[in-house]
């Protein structure tokens, strides 16, 4: 059993920046981080594999946000600029064993999930 525990969010202005972390109990495979707003279902936000070598991301997000991984720390973190009122959501993180690219988008991949963490954007 794996445990993540997400921490970074907070309230930011419009274009400002923030990072989370996602801090794993354990050696993880593909993580990923998603999102979810009032009264929306939760969407994808990025991903990465195992080694960080491959990276996906929502069209949304494309160029604002940034997944990174620190395997000797169990660590992956989703680096957020240019923020927008829109990014207002829980993030959560999660990881699984997924095999093919077309699952990273994927909720139903992933076998472990945070607790997530607010991120408020005031515009």
């Amino acid at each position: 059993q794996v445990q993540l525990v997400e921490s970074g969010g907070g309230l930011v202005q419009a274009g400002g920046s923030l990072r989370l972390s996602c801090a794993a109990s354990g050696r993880t495979f593909a993580m990923g981080w998603f999102r979810q707003a009032p009264g929306k279902e939760r969407e994808f936000v990025a991903a990465t594999n195992w080694s960080g070598g491959s990276t996906y991301y929502a069209d949304s997000v494309k160029g604002r946000f940034t997944i990174s991984r620190d395997n000797a720390k169990n660590t992956v973190y989703l680096q957020m600029n240019s923020l927008k009122s829109e990014d207002t959501a829980v993030y959560y993180c999660a990881a699984g064993h997924i095999y093919y690219s077309r699952d990273y988008a994927r909720a139903e991949a992933y076998e472990y999930w945070g607790q997530g963490t607010q991120v408020t954007v005031s515009s």
